[in-house]
């Protein structure tokens, strides 16, 4: 069985490799690039949800979804859109619902960074935009009680924007376990990638 890690939207598949350097070396981990899932097409979720799903519909048997902010988007969407593929699920620093405002605010911002900003990130400053534009509406909240495999929320104490959703995600998902990370933000496996490495070895060794 298979552990897909899916990285957020400002960073790449190299994020994880502090926190896999701390894990268990026992499973087959795959750490998804984003960006080269689009295969040239526009950089709208749409269209990225659509090739995520392919890519997962194409391995074999069950997976073990683990995705941070954005990339926890993704993994949330296709588990409620394919719950018997799913064996366990991970949401690190993820909404359910995209914060309008402050999002709003974010995109803003984004606009008068410097192009070089985003050269260590994986999709560059046009891409971000139109993925920020495009995921604006999104809104599971009213579908995450649906979710029935084993569920794992962490997020960062400081991540002051997030803690909301993590605490709502855990009441509303039945299978579900809460990790609160003291001393982190919102990047968890950059801010404090052993701490994580524990909390998912533990995870998984208690699901495998």
């Amino acid at each position: 069985m298979v552990y897909i890690l899916i990285h957020g939207s400002g960073q790449k598949a190299t994020s994880w490799n502090e926190t896999i350097s701390h894990m268990k070396s026992d499973k087959e981990i795959l750490c998804l690039n984003l960006s080269s899932m689009l295969n040239g097409k526009e950089a709208s979720y749409a269209n990225l949800y659509a090739s995520f799903i392919e890519y997962c519909n194409e391995l074999n048997g069950q997976i073990n979804l683990c995705g941070l902010s954005f990339g926890g988007i993704l993994a949330l969407n296709y588990t409620l859109d394919f719950p018997d593929k799913v064996n366990t699920l991970v949401l690190i620093s993820t909404p359910y619902r995209i914060p309008r405002i402050m999002f709003g605010i974010q995109n803003i911002v984004f606009r008068f960074l410097p192009k070089s900003i985003f050269e260590n990130m994986e999709f560059s400053k046009k891409d971000m935009a139109v993925l920020g534009n495009s995921i604006k509406k999104l809104n599971f909240s009213n579908r995450v009680q649906n979710i029935k495999c084993s569920t794992l929320i962490v997020c960062g104490k400081k991540d002051g924007a997030n803690i909301k959703f993590a605490l709502f995600l855990a009441e509303n998902i039945e299978n579900s376990k809460l990790e609160i990370i003291k001393n982190v933000g919102h990047v968890v496996n950059e801010e404090n990638p052993k701490a994580l490495a524990k909390i998912l070895d533990e995870y998984y060794d208690h699901n495998d």
